[in-house]
């Protein structure tokens, strides 16, 4: 049988599984048995990289991460922030909505997580909304488009994985993912200002009235900012960051602000491990599926096919990996996505000479516009389902958002200054740039 047959067979293999509901990481370990038993590899050899996928110092970041949301999330603590914005943004028209898009650009910086951010935002905006005559549906879609944006502003779950598989520094991904972020949410605040007819605007807070509130979110929103400067002063790796922001929360946010909740730390450190093994079966399986994939002349085939598309232009080559990745990202969860793409997104990046952090942020906002496509959809999914209406309800108030997310990655190939200014400003050397002979400047090619 050859290689050409069996890589055929995986791919039809997965997506049968995939079609009829078979979780991603066990669709992806079919495909690879199969593989397996015809190209002449050893099972035990597919076992190494099963941990081989997971056995990465840079992916221990994300159960801190996740930690850090659910600790933050179930003892209400973004309560607080939510008010804070609420004091900021709440007296525009679509009060809540607006609220929502800053929200998400706020708690982003915390949980680095869609399916934490659509919890939170669920279970605080979804009944405040309806209260104020927001039509559900719509509601759901704005919840599930918002909350992309954890994707792209650090520190981002997506960022580490991508870092870790592609050996790209982590730092300059997050700083990277920044701008794109706030041009989701800040995109996302002009939708609900023009097209999004509901609720009453809150009279303009005072001054007295968002100082009050600035305080009180003072230390939660100190989380980001030990998180961040930490990891771009040189302080912490991103996995010490996190286990930093996790002991700054149980030592000194949650005493000082809600110290009850304290005696629910064990179920959230449960919830928090289940979340971690979810994107951790599915690395390990796509890890695999990605090595036999690209051993059996996979990666080098679908490579030299966009090359003959695109040639070396690199962004004929960046369009064309964001069409391949907006089809895949319908059917697959974004972290497996990753580790199987990375193979043929390090060639792509070798052959149009693509700075790999630009690469880098325009495959993490495509993966994250999968989130709210069908049919996998997951936050729109779990939005819909918080909402309590129908799939296919949140997907048609979805589409219009579809073209803001298309315009942020057109942007972003073809300014790339969008997502390389920050990481070159504040790591340029971990951005690809090298220090001037005989001067302190850096040169960025």
């Amino acid at each position: 049988m050859g290689s050409e047959a069996i890589i055929a067979a995986m791919v039809a293999i997965f997506l049968v599984l995939a079609y009829f509901g078979t979780p991603v990481a066990f669709a992806l370990i079919g495909a690879v048995l199969v593989g397996t038993a015809f190209g002449g590899v050893s099972y035990p050899a597919i076992v190494g990289q099963l941990f081989n996928g997971v056995n990465s110092v840079p992916l221990l970041a994300v159960p801190f991460f996740l930690l850090v949301a659910e600790l933050m999330s179930s003892s209400d603590i973004t309560l607080k922030i939510i008010r804070f914005v609420q004091s900021l943004v709440g007296h525009i028209r679509s009060g809540l909505a607006q609220v929502n898009a800053v929200f998400s650009m706020f708690f982003a910086g915390i949980s680095g997580s869609s399916t934490s951010d659509v919890a939170a935002n669920s279970r605080i905006l979804l009944p405040a909304m309806k209260r104020e005559g927001y039509d559900p549906a719509s509601s759901a879609a704005l919840i599930a488009a918002a909350s992309t944006i954890a994707n792209m502003i650090p520190p981002s779950i997506m960022g580490v994985v991508y870092g870790a598989t592609g050996g790209v520094s982590i730092a300059a991904i997050f700083l990277g993912g920044a701008v794109p972020g706030v041009l989701v949410g800040v995109g996302l605040m002009a939708f609900s200002y023009f097209f999004v007819h509901a609720g009453v605007p809150a009279p303009r807070a005072s001054f007295r009235h968002i100082a009050g509130a600035a305080r009180a979110s003072a230390l939660p929103l100190m989380v980001p900012f030990i998180i961040m400067g930490g990891i771009v002063g040189g302080l912490f790796t991103p996995t010490e960051a996190g286990m930093v922001a996790v002991m700054f929360i149980l030592l000194v946010l949650l005493p000082f602000t809600v110290r009850g909740h304290l005696r629910k730390l064990p179920r959230d450190f449960v919830h928090a491990g289940v979340l971690y093994s979810l994107p951790m079966i599915a690395v390990a399986a796509a890890s695999a599926f990605a090595w036999l994939f690209t051993y059996l002349g996979g990666a080098g085939a679908v490579s030299e096919y966009m090359h003959s598309v695109a040639g070396t232009n690199p962004i004929a080559i960046m369009f064309l990996i964001v069409l391949v990745l907006i089809v895949v990202g319908q059917f697959i969860d974004a972290i497996p996505a990753i580790v199987v793409f990375m193979p043929i997104i390090k060639s792509l990046v070798d052959l149009g000479e693509i700075n790999p952090i630009h690469m880098g942020v325009v495959v993490i906002v495509t993966l994250a516009l999968g989130l709210i496509t069908p049919p996998y959809g997951l936050s729109l999914l779990l939005a819909t389902s918080f909402a309590k209406v129908p799939f296919s309800a949140g997907l048609r108030k979805s589409i219009p958002l579809y073209g803001l997310f298309l315009a942020v990655i057109s942007a972003l190939i073809l300014v790339p200054d969008l997502s390389l200014w920050l990481p070159r400003l504040v790591v340029p050397e971990a951005a690809g740039c090298f220090q001037a002979p005989g001067g302190e400047n850096y040169i960025c090619p």
